[in-house]
Formats: C-alpha cells, sequence, structure tokens
C-alpha cells in the first residue's frame, strides 16, 4: 500500500456531534475549558456547538454562551450546526465563523431527524445557507447516513448524489459524507467514492465515519487511498445521532491522528496537547472515553 505524504485536515466535530447525545450535561464554563485547550493544540477547526432548538438537543443547550465565551484563536475556525433562519440568528449573534446545515440522504431519516421531507428541507436550507452567505460566513454541509439508513438500510449513491449537488448548488463550500450508524466497510466506501469522485472535486468532499462496528480506521486508509484529505472525527471517540438508533461514537480523534502520524502525513497537531485535552474532558464527563489511545493511555 502507497499513501503519498500529505497536508490532511482534522475537523473536531466532540463538542457539538460528541456532547449532543451524552447524557451528562457538561457545564458551560466547562465546555469553554475544553474548547480553549483543543484551541491550542494545532486543530484549525472545531463545530463547537447546535444552534438546534435546546428543547431537541438539551445536552447543548448553552450554545450562545459557549460560542461567546470561547477564546478565539487565529487561524482556527469555530463553526456551529444551524438548522433554519431562527437558529442562524442565534449562531449570527454569537459569531461563528461559519455554518453547518444537514439533512439526510434518507428520506426516513431526514423525517425523523427534521421531521420534513427531503424536498420539504431544500428551500429551508438554501434559505439558510444564502443568509449565512450574505452575513459573510463560509456554510459547510452534512449528507447523513450515506452509507446505510437506520430504518431503511441500504442506501443510493444516486440519492447521495442529489442531495449533494443540491448542496453544493446552494452555496455549501464543503459536503461531509455520514457514516451516521457505523455500518460502512471499506470495499462500500471505495465503490460509493468512485462514483462521486467523477462528479466532484476531493476539496468539496469530507468523510465522517463512525465506529459503531470497528471499521472508521479502516474506512479511512481508503479514504486516503482515494484521495480524500479531510476527515470528521470526535476527541476520545465521543458521540452519536440522538434519532439514529445503534450510532456509537464518531472516529476518535486521537487514534486517527495516531495513524496519520505513522503513515508520514502532516496534521500540524500537538499529540500530547490532544491527549491533555481528552483527559480534561474525561474528567468532567466522569466516565472512560473509549479511544483506543485513551485506553492505552491508562492502562
Amino acid at each position: 500500500m502507497k499513501i503519498d505524504p500529505k497536508k490532511i485536515t482534522i475537523k473536531e466535530v466532540g463538542p457539538r456531534d460528541g456532547l449532543q447525545n451524552e447524557s451528562v450535561f457538561v457545564p458551560t464554563p466547562d465546555k469553554i475549558a475544553w474548547i480553549n485547550q483543543m484551541s491550542h493544540t494545532g486543530l484549525t477547526y472545531m463545530e463547537v456547538t447546535s444552534f438546534v432548538h435546546p428543547k431537541w438537543i438539551p445536552a447543548l443547550a448553552d450554545a450562545v454562551e459557549v460560542v461567546s465565551g470561547i477564546e478565539r484563536v487565529p487561524g482556527v475556525t469555530y463553526a456551529a450546526l444551524v438548522p433554519n433562519a431562527k437558529g442562524l440568528e442565534r449562531a449570527l449573534s454569537a459569531q461563528v465563523d461559519e455554518v453547518s446545515v444537514f439533512m439526510s440522504a434518507s428520506e426516513t431519516h431526514n423525517l425523523k431527524n427534521i421531521n420534513k421531507t427531503r424536498e420539504e428541507t431544500y428551500p429551508i436550507l438554501a434559505e439558510t445557507t444564502q443568509a449565512a452567505l450574505a452575513a459573510g460566513k463560509t456554510v459547510r454541509g452534512y449528507v447523513s447516513t450515506v452509507f446505510g439508513c437506520p430504518y431503511e438500510g441500504a442506501v443510493s449513491v444516486d440519492d447521495v448524489i442529489r442531495v449533494t449537488e443540491a448542496l453544493l448548488a446552494m452555496g455549501v463550500s464543503e459536503v461531509s459524507l455520514g457514516d451516521t450508524i457505523g455500518v460502512a466497510q471499506p470495499r462500500q466506501v471505495q465503490e460509493v467514492l468512485e462514483v462521486l469522485l467523477q462528479r466532484f472535486p476531493t476539496d468539496k468532499l469530507a468523510m465522517h465515519f463512525h465506529d459503531t462496528r470497528g471499521m472508521a480506521m479502516a474506512n479511512v486508509l481508503v479514504s486516503l487511498e482515494m484521495g480524500m484529505t479531510t476527515f470528521d472525527s470526535s476527541l476520545g471517540g465521543l458521540g452519536g445521532c440522538p434519532y439514529a438508533p445503534g450510532a456509537s461514537g464518531n472516529i476518535a480523534t486521537d487514534d486517527l491522528l495516531y495513524m496519520l502520524n505513522g503513515l508520514g502525513m502532516q496534521t500540524g497537531i500537538d499529540a500530547e496537547k490532544l491527549q491533555a485535552a481528552a483527559l480534561f474532558i474525561q474528567e468532567k464527563m466522569g466516565r472512560p472515553l473509549m479511544s483506543h489511545n485513551m485506553q492505552a493511555c491508562q492502562a
């Protein structure tokens, strides 16, 4: 296997995707302190919270306070998940750098997650995206259930293409392809990317793997071989989707960094500082984090 050394971008989603499904509410000062620690690790991108209504994501009810309270380190993008124009108003008031919009490739998951069909979702996301762009923000798009749906099973790559094309046409700068319930396996990742990369350049796509079946790292390796350079991950392996039964944690940032360093790839991230941030949030969560790196550290 030959993968040429290259610059890889890790987008840290732990403060949002990691904490949103946790039963423990991490106090606002601790969230801020954690994000501030990660801001000094060499990470260049963090999704720090969600402006979805607190009724649906109570773990992130303090979104405005978190975004308003964090230290802004030059060179780091601070993003937040935004569902609609109302959420965007709150996000803009808190001065987020980038807005993340989201929908599913699967019709049923979209209905469960957003309470709308895909066709009903497009105009809402278009309105949100255009307003964010008009406010001088960049916009990122998430496509959930790319590799499988907890309700429908297999998801057609044609559906993934349609949603990705629609998001890019709205003005989204990058689409993150989500393995929401962690069912993807390397051959499937290769087959899906072979189709998508005929239509979209690698710099318009990112990969978002969950490690439900222990396949996330293998899926990253295949993605690297296919030319992908941007990966979402969550420190310590925190995370899961509240509207996707069976979804476990995201691929762990610390595990991903270990592999990328071993491959000679450049991330700019300091592993020791990242470890300190993982130990900090582990203490605040009151339970062991599930990344292999953290388990090895505690052994």
